[in-house]
């Protein structure tokens, strides 16, 4: 019990208040603007972990995927200046993606302030468009309070980041603030007669969809949400990259919306007359460009149950708007049954037929099939395996064959930047050191930030880095193969020995270059106990999952 003439710094008033908000691990890249948080820190290391990754940008996406992963905010340190600077796309991914988190950025001292100071920034400023609050904390006294806050704002309704700027002054000035009690979450009740309303549409209509996204899922909603769509014969897509919205193998289960689902289900869109979308906004890439579901009005009845009032009706006008989280809304429902759901038996084969074939791809062209390569994998991983992506068009492989769902879990940016695929997988493995972690990432991405392989020998994480070498930004000269064919320009690589590099680390590794060596050299990484990374041979002209050049 901290007494209330005890005096403390503000450092330490941070870390205890964080500490009392059960924070247990933060990332980081150390800077001396924040050096009375770190040495606060050192006192309380054996309750609160620090992860001090090689670059910024990667301690902001571990802590992004860490929100992702818990549902609780990641926490995040960096320097002022450019240390706020490279962190900044952990916040715009955090904010697309709905992710709780919270960024400590080390600030100039108040006296420096408005002076242009060494690596001053106004931060307000810079981050106020993608971020849910940002303030700057300029009396110790006020710590607990600021802190309690920027929870409560990671959480509350749509779950987002939050920026907190730490004048290095204020840091040491001693205060005798007392702690705030660690926030607790309300939840709401979703009305009886929505429900029934829900349940009214449903019952006239003859194609229904049920789709789910957006970031605030848990097991027990995803459960909760499956039982709903079998009992009433319910097909179930998801929106892009957020295919662990639903249990291992459903069978309700028919695509997802984005880079990587059957085109015959975005065809089928037009023939659908009741969408009822859970937690998703329903953004640019899940509606194709907006093109799918034209806004704001659709010729579908939609059914729109988001966390957030302020989501219904931004872009698309619900016939039935719910405010609810997931668990909220599937506690409600699971049970319930609609009149005349054996009408929709039919329905439902039909999308899962179409489904379950496009998982059954033609034999590729090339000597390493990545079909038929990603069809064995999923043999073979346990069900509780978490994967991350990187964005391009490599990551269709995993999205399109593998098996996702609870307790499985996908950890990717729906916001599509590059660099995430491998800071994230070493965040999950350091946080679940039992559980199989696979990253899967470009030789473009893997350049951005795969140098926080030194952050996962650090701390002993142990993920498998799977490379797919095709020596060029593939999507991008998928797309200019397309539109300007014949005019590659820009998207060529040149890159290192990855082998070499991995060896480097530590890690086992081995390249693949043909269908026979992938599920072998995939045993031996899971064999070795060791943090691996198998780089595979990709042909450029194999542009993704459904063309090879000569097909455009």
């Amino acid at each position: 019990m901290i007494s209330k003439t005890q005096l403390r710094t503000g450092g330490q008033i941070l870390i205890d208040q964080l500490i009392r908000n059960n924070t247990e691990l933060a990332f980081c890249v150390p800077g001396e603007s924040y050096l009375d948080a770190l040495d606060a820190m050192y006192d309380k290391k054996k309750i609160l972990k620090l992860i001090n990754a090689r670059h910024e940008a990667g301690a902001a996406n571990m802590a992004e995927a860490y929100g992702k992963l818990t549902g609780k905010p990641g926490i995040a340190f960096v320097t002022r200046g450019p240390g706020a600077c490279h962190a900044a796309i952990g916040v715009h991914i955090a904010f697309q993606d709905s992710t709780p988190m919270i960024l400590f950025i080390g600030q100039v001292s108040r006296q420096a302030e408005g002076r242009e100071a060494f690596q001053e920034i106004d931060y307000k400023q810079m981050f106020n468009p993608i971020a849910k609050w940002v303030t700057q904390i300029d009396n110790a006294e006020r710590i607990p309070e600021t802190v309690s806050r920027a929870f409560r704002t990671a959480l509350s309704g749509r779950p987002g980041p939050v920026v907190v700027a730490l004048p290095e002054d204020m840091l040491k000035d001693k205060t005798n603030a007392q702690l705030v009690p660690n926030f607790t979450k309300e939840k709401s009740d979703v009305r009886t007669a929505s429900v029934e309303k829900l349940k009214e549409l449903f019952s006239k209509s003859k194609r229904p969809l049920l789709l789910l996204g957006g970031g605030s899922w848990s097991d027990k909603s995803v459960n909760s949400i499956c039982k709903f769509a079998k009992s009433n014969n319910l097909p179930i897509a998801t929106t892009f990259r957020r295919l662990d919205c639903v249990t291992l193998k459903n069978e309700n289960f028919v695509g997802d919306f984005g880079t990587s689902g059957p085109t015959s289900l975005i065809n089928n869109m037009k023939d659908v007359d009741t969408l009822l979308v859970v937690g998703a906004r329903l953004g640019e890439m899940t509606t194709q460009g907006y093109e799918m579901l034209k806004p704001p009005t659709l010729s579908q009845n939609l059914i729109h149950v988001h966390i957030s009032s302020e989501e219904l009706g931004k872009v698309y006008t619900p016939i039935l708007g719910i405010t609810a989280s997931p668990e909220e809304f599937t506690e409600k429902i699971e049970n319930e049954i609609i009149s005349n759901c054996s009408n929709f038996i039919e329905w439902l084969r039909k999308l899962r037929k179409e489904y379950q074939k496009d998982k059954q791809p033609k034999p590729y062209k090339t000597k390493l099939d990545l079909g038929k390569a990603f069809l064995d994998l999923r043999n073979i991983v346990p069900k509780d395996c978490i994967y991350t992506l990187d964005a391009g068009n490599h990551s269709g492989w995993p999205q399109r064959f593998l098996n996702f769902g609870r307790p499985s879990r996908l950890i990717g940016s729906t916001c599509g930047s590059m660099g995430y695929g491998v800071p994230a997988a070493v965040a999950a493995s350091i946080l679940f050191p039992k559980r199989l972690v696979i990253g899967f990432v470009g030789d473009g991405g893997f350049m951005m930030s795969g140098l926080e392989l030194g952050t996962a020998m650090q701390y002993n994480a142990k993920p498998i880095i799977i490379i797919f070498n095709n020596e060029n930004y593939g999507t991008i000269r998928m797309h200019q193969e397309r539109e300007y064919p014949g005019r590659v320009y820009g998207t060529n690589l040149k890159n290192p020995d990855f082998c070499a590099l991995g060896e480097s680390f530590d890690a086992f590794t081995q390249q693949v270059n043909n269908t026979k060596n992938f599920i072998p050299a995939i045993k031996k990484a899971m064999d070795s106990k060791k943090m691996s990374l198998i780089e595979l041979s990709v042909e450029k002209n194999q542009l993704s999952t459904r063309f090879y050049l000569d097909d455009i």
